[in-house]
C-alpha cells in the first residue's frame, strides 16, 4: 500500500473555519472520487494549551495500492478536478506533499 501525504496551509484569504469547511465539504468529496483510492483521512491540529500551533492547517492521507495506481488516479478527470480545486482554499506556496514510507513500531 502506498501512502501519500499532503501538508496543507490555508489560503490567507480564508478563516480557519472557511478552510476546514472547504476541505471537508468541497475538496474532500472530489478526492474521495479518485479512482483506486483505498483510504482517505483528513487530520486537523487540536487546540493545545501547552504546545504551540504547528503552523499547518491540515494533513491529508491518501492510500493507493501502488505508485502506478496513484499516478493513474492523478491522470483522470477526477484527479484534474481535485488539483484544480486546491488553489481555491490552499496556499500552494507553502503546501507540500510526498509519498511516504510508514514504519509501524507499535501496532
Amino acid at each position: 500500500m502506498l501512502k501519500f501525504m499532503v501538508v496543507l496551509f490555508r489560503s490567507p484569504e480564508l478563516s480557519h473555519t472557511q478552510f476546514r469547511h472547504h476541505l471537508e465539504n468541497i475538496h474532500g468529496p472530489l478526492a474521495k472520487n479518485l479512482p483506486g483510492l483505498r483510504k482517505y483521512i483528513q487530520n486537523y491540529p487540536c487546540d493545545d494549551p501547552i504546545r504551540r500551533s504547528p503552523g499547518w492547517d491540515a494533513i491529508v492521507e491518501l492510500y493507493f495500492d501502488s505508485w502506478a495506481a496513484m499516478e493513474a488516479a492523478w491522470n483522470t478527470p477526477q484527479g484534474a478536478a481535485s488539483d484544480a480545486d486546491l488553489p481555491r482554499f490552499a496556499d500552494l506556496t507553502r503546501t507540500t506533499w510526498s509519498a511516504v514510507e510508514e514504519v509501524i513500531l507499535l501496532p
